[in-house]
């Protein structure tokens, strides 16, 4: 089978006007970017106000493992499945970060024959976005450090500067750096350090704001450093909220691509899911809800942290309800949870497979039971799979109370989730019955904020399950948030807050950011806070060393672990796979 690059550049891709036309985008709402991918005016979504919205089907997964799981391939295969169906489908996802298109995970558009196109574009430099956020992020940074060189009229204390310089690279050696060193003309020395763009609160930022207004106002939120006496420093208090805005203004208009079945696709914003809340544009996914019947989008990582913070950050800015949730998985990445070794993974192993199959289970129980809402898991087909192995996931899946389905989209396309698009279908025709958000709205009812449901309501199936609530709710306090996210979702019997933690989270309900949710920055490879703790581990200890306040983005940042927000390159970076021959022809991107 030819590589996922060869595939892409051999597609015989539709002229992007024509992927609009299938959402009746008219070409006056449309900046290009060639022939093959676009920006759409964001503003297009208010002009269609009256329509109704399409319904929001949420790929997650289980814990990633090296063996693959094939989330975003999954999500492509079910879009145009749907489309396969008579189905007005569209998707949306984040865009490609430099940092693992050059490290450890190659490109990011899917695989096989469900992937975005233009493919090299998506995962380089595409429209430009995540320079522009970057180039935001800086001029946080440098307004601020000449703030105080120019003689720190704000009193701001260098010591208690919380903000951090951005790049889209993996790059362990910037983590922590000196700058200002040089003489007292290049500026004050001080320690200073950098994050992945995408972990810059300016992303965050970019992906919840709902209007340029709202984008505006967010960025002028967000606290930069504090006084001398401890009194919070402000982007707006630099006036750099205007400059900001200017340099986001363009890149905040949906990009527009499609599959390589011409389905149409949203490919905006990019946050990791593991450091930041992993969700695409908020802008792209409610614009893709007035245009399409069914919008399918993916949340970053496992269902622990993608899809736990689009359900309790996303949904709740933008007052979005998903209809179904599809939890992906893979036989192959089950035996790895349930201990087999990576060499192993290409024989039949049922006893390891269902010790593995607690991972599974667990994600299920977190979705139905803790969010009430219905699960169809997607076992994405490997190979070396077994026809035993497959129908132990199958069976377990159904004795769970959850809808399953083979796919088979890297090597068939659509026609490879057919299965999985009829089950989403069906669960998404039985929820029908249940009210929107606007309809709730209408009635004057709420979203359940959790923490209050019945105890009987906890054992029920996706046929019984109640109608979609958060976690937590807001007016409760910012440790019991993250205790309740330790338990509840990983399984942890404990939590331990650093007294550097306990201090900054103090700080942030002196200061009013009591009734913030919480973004956890946590390891994607287990439900705890350790990678090597696989499957589904029990009364483990979890560990909180950092809170961060993002008040901007409008979330709390709890740091567990070893998590870094600038990660390195390994042994062997994708980089060195990656060529272009006399023709300008890129190879080995993925």
């Amino acid at each position: 089978m030819k590589s996922n690059i060869e595939i892409a550049q051999i597609a015989n891709k539709e002229r992007i006007k024509d992927i609009a036309g299938k959402l009746g985008i008219e070409k006056e709402h449309l900046i290009y970017y060639g022939f093959y991918k676009a920006k759409v005016d964001y503003r297009l979504r208010e002009k269609l106000l009256d329509r109704p919205d399409g319904k929001v089907i949420l790929v997650t997964a289980i814990n990633p493992t090296t063996a693959g799981e094939g989330k975003t391939t999954v999500t492509i295969g079910l879009g145009d499945a749907l489309n396969r169906l008579g189905q007005k489908a569209v998707i949306c996802l984040r865009e490609p970060s430099l940092g693992p298109v050059f490290g450890v995970k190659g490109g990011a558009t899917g695989g096989g024959y469900a992937q975005v196109v233009p493919m090299e574009d998506i995962n380089l430099h595409f429209t430009g976005d995540l320079h522009a956020i970057g180039a935001a992020n800086n001029l946080v940074a440098a307004l601020l450090d000449n703030h105080i060189y120019q003689g720190n009229k704000l009193q701001i204390d260098p010591q208690r500067i919380t903000w951090r310089r951005a790049l889209d690279m993996n790059d362990r050696q910037l983590r922590f750096v000196v700058s200002g060193l040089g003489g007292q003309g290049n500026g004050v020395p001080r320690e200073d350090g950098f994050d992945i763009t995408v972990a810059s609160e300016i992303m965050a930022v970019f992906c919840l704001a709902q209007d340029l207004q709202d984008l505006k106002e967010r960025l002028a939120r967000m606290v930069v450093a504090y006084t001398y006496e401890g009194i919070p420093v402000t982007t707006g208090d630099l006036q750099a909220q205007g400059a900001l805005t200017a340099l986001l203004k363009d890149a905040f208009n949906p990009n527009l691509v499609q599959t390589l079945e011409g389905t149409p696709a949203f490919v905006h914003g990019g946050p990791f899911a593991n450091i930041a809340h992993g969700c695409n544009s908020l802008i792209a996914t409610k614009l893709a809800m007035k245009l399409a019947d069914y919008v399918v989008t993916e949340a970053g990582f496992g269902a622990d942290l993608g899809a736990e913070k689009f359900l309790n950050i996303k949904c709740r800015t933008g007052r979005i309800k998903p209809g179904v949730v599809v939890l992906v998985a893979s036989v192959r990445a089950l035996k790895l949870h349930g201990g087999s070794s990576k060499e192993g993974l290409g024989q039949e192993n049922l006893s390891a497979l269902r010790k593995g199959m607690g991972n599974l289970h667990k994600h299920i129980e977190n979705i139905t039971r803790k969010y009430h809402l219905p699960v169809v898991v997607a076992v994405n087909r490997f190979p070396t799979d077994t026809d035993a192995e497959l129908q132990l996931v199958l069976n377990e899946c159904r004795n769970n109370g959850a809808e399953a389905a083979i796919t088979e989209v890297f090597s068939k396309g659509g026609a490879g989730g057919a299965e999985l698009s009829r089950k989403v279908l069906e669960v998404l025709e039985r929820d029908s019955q249940r009210p929107s958000l606007q309809e709730q709205d209408a009635q004057g009812l709420d979203l359940q904020e959790g923490g209050n449901q019945e105890p009987e309501a906890q054992e029920r199936t996706n046929s019984e399950v109640e109608d979609f609530s958060f976690l937590y709710p807001l007016e409760m306090g910012i440790r019991e948030k993250i205790k309740i996210i330790a338990k509840e979702i990983y399984g942890a019997g404990s939590v331990v807050i650093s007294k550097e933690a306990e201090k900054s989270i103090a700080q942030f309900e002196a200061l009013g950011y009591r009734n913030l949710p919480v973004c956890m920055a946590k390891t994607q490879y287990s439900f705890s806070d350790n990678p090597a703790l696989r499957g589904a581990p029990e009364g483990f200890e979890l560990t909180v060393r950092q809170a961060r306040l993002s008040a901007g983005a409008g979330f709390v940042v709890a740091l567990t672990g070893g998590i870094m927000t600038l990660p390195g390159l390994p042994g062997l970076p994708s980089a060195e796979k990656i060529d272009v021959d006399e023709t300008g022809k890129i190879t080995g991107l993925f």
